[in-house]
């Protein structure tokens, strides 16, 4: 695979994987994911891929379908330490998943779930070499669910390889990588 401008690949491609459970439910949530890159020979780590697996939110409470509610599990990778969940339009968020129920009940009362899923992005687009370069130590999974009653778990696999970048490159991309936090 050819690195992009600036970059030399060190390494073969490399799968990388992580768990986060929230702590209470309902609460930020960050695991971080030590990538123990070369800082002395500039080593970066370039993202070609990567998949978030949130946990569904809850339905269910004490054999009961708890009605007129909007359930939620969201999760987001970043190069930097996050105070929120973020989103894919933050700039060091990598990409972000999530699971919602929405459960209604009308009048007689009948109970109708629907579930919606979403995880963006998973892969480069095809005009693209990468989805992201982390040029300091960590990622970070986070996770945040909303209205459960029960601690909701995200899980990633990162897909990418190790390269070395130029003095220049190296220090532009740790400034720019500093300064999204």
């Amino acid at each position: 695979m050819p690195a992009p401008k600036g970059l030399k690949t060190t390494s073969s491609p490399l799968q990388i994987s992580a768990v986060v459970e929230e702590s209470a439910p309902n609460t930020l949530t960050t695991e971080q994911i030590p990538l123990t890159l070369n800082v002395l020979d500039n080593e970066v780590f370039v993202i070609t891929q990567i998949n978030i697996d949130v946990q569904s939110p809850d339905l269910l409470f004490a054999g009961a379908v708890l009605g007129g509610t909007r359930r939620s599990t969201n999760a987001t990778l970043s190069t930097t330490e996050r105070t929120t969940i973020g989103s894919i339009s933050d700039a060091n968020v990598v990409g972000s998943a999530s699971r919602e129920i929405i459960t209604t009940v009308d009048a007689t009362p009948l109970v109708a779930s629907v579930v919606f899923d979403r995880e963006d992005p998973q892969f480069s687009a095809i005009s693209e070499d990468y989805l992201a370069i982390v040029a300091t130590n960590n990622m970070f999974l986070n996770i945040r669910s909303f209205d459960n009653i029960n601690v909701k778990t995200a899980r990633v696999r990162v897909y990418g390889y190790r390269a070395s970048a130029s003095a220049a490159v190296y220090a532009s991309l740790v400034q720019s990588e500093l300064l999204s936090a």
